[in-house]
């Protein structure tokens, strides 16, 4: 193999973790709009708090998607700068030897949905539900 497929993968990768980012946000940007109408219309309770904690964890599992590529992607750099151009086209191979399963990939799940850039409007979200649902 040659520099060319490094480069060429980390470019195909480089465009999917940015697409995964626009996609989180147009998670985030759905959940915003239906707590809006939700609260137009007065309808703020439980199934409400229910709907924003899945679009939550959904959220958390397309950001583990994303992260997945991340790690391909800080590797492929790596390989560019060494000049080890051995490893390109191995994205499918190398998931599959890390693959997490159960409960080590409930607990990524976790991990993703409490990091600040996909918790911050989710929480606020989902706190909002709850103190409007009580009072």
């Amino acid at each position: 193999m040659n520099s060319d497929a490094l480069i060429s993968e980390w470019t195909l990768l480089q465009n999917q973790f940015d697409s995964y980012e626009k996609y989180s946000l147009v998670i985030k940007l759905t959940s915003l709009i239906i707590f809006s109408g939700a609260y137009m219309v007065n309808q703020i309770g439980w199934v409400l708090l229910v709907l924003l904690a899945a679009i939550w964890l959904q959220d958390a599992i397309w950001k583990t998607f994303q992260s997945r590529i991340d790690i391909r992607l800080l590797l492929v750099e790596t390989w560019i700068t060494e000049n080890d151009y051995s490893q390109a086209c191995q994205f499918n191979r190398q998931f599959a030897q890390a693959r997490l399963s159960g409960f080590a990939l409930i607990k990524e799940y976790i991990k993703q949905a409490i990091r600040p850039t996909t918790a911050f409007l989710h929480a606020i979200l989902c706190s909002l539900t709850l103190v409007l649902s009580l009072f």
